[in-house]
């Protein structure tokens, strides 16, 4: 995988950009003027991030795997310390299935009915392949769904999720929150 240079991602203009940021020269980026992008940050190929109205924001030591997805004009929040598995979709912006509109961006807004609203994934969050993440929802810390799921609704902290739609199925081990202690003071010596 090749990886974008610093200075092509500097030209790219995004809001902000920390340190060790690798995004592949394979990936979309669409509105990086509404992106920020913390410090030890991986995008690989083939995801595409189109950033609308109200942004995505990248924490640090995230992880976004191959062919992911992250759209809408809500506002997106991924914070530290975040995995997003490969195929996984989150979306802020959904199209109104009633049948009552008409769908698709190609259509003027007049004729539709998008809903938009902010997602946010919290520290430690992990996302399994495959899976979908509508808008509205919030991710709490720890939290972990499993591949192939879809999650319409919000995820309790350190709660392990499956299914469509996703449900908690037990509750996840916090130790990570030590090791994370681990992790700042190496770094800060």
């Amino acid at each position: 995988m090749a990886f974008l240079s610093h200075a092509e991602l500097i030209n790219m203009g995004f809001a902000d950009i920390g340190d060790n940021v690798l995004i592949s020269n394979k990936a979309s980026i669409y509105a990086a003027h509404r992106i920020r992008i913390g410090s030890n940050v991986r995008i690989d190929d083939f995801c595409v991030l189109s950033a609308g109205e109200g942004g995505i924001d990248i924490g640090s030591y995230v992880h976004i795997a191959v062919y992911s997805s992250l759209i809408g004009a809500g506002k997106i929040t991924l914070s530290d310390f975040v995995n997003i598995s490969s195929k996984v979709a989150i979306y802020s912006s959904n199209d109104d299935y009633s049948g009552e509109y008409m769908t698709n961006p190609m259509v003027p807004s007049q004729y539709t009915n998008v809903t938009h609203a902010d997602v946010m994934l919290h520290k430690h969050v992990i996302i399994g392949s495959g899976s979908v993440i509508l808008p509205g929802v919030t991710l709490h810390e720890g939290a972990a769904v499993g591949s192939l799921s879809l999650v319409t609704k919000d995820c309790e902290a350190f709660g392990i999720y499956m299914g469509v739609p996703a449900k908690k199925i037990k509750n996840r081990k916090a130790n990570i929150l030590e090791v994370e202690v681990l992790l700042h003071a190496s770094v800060d010596k």
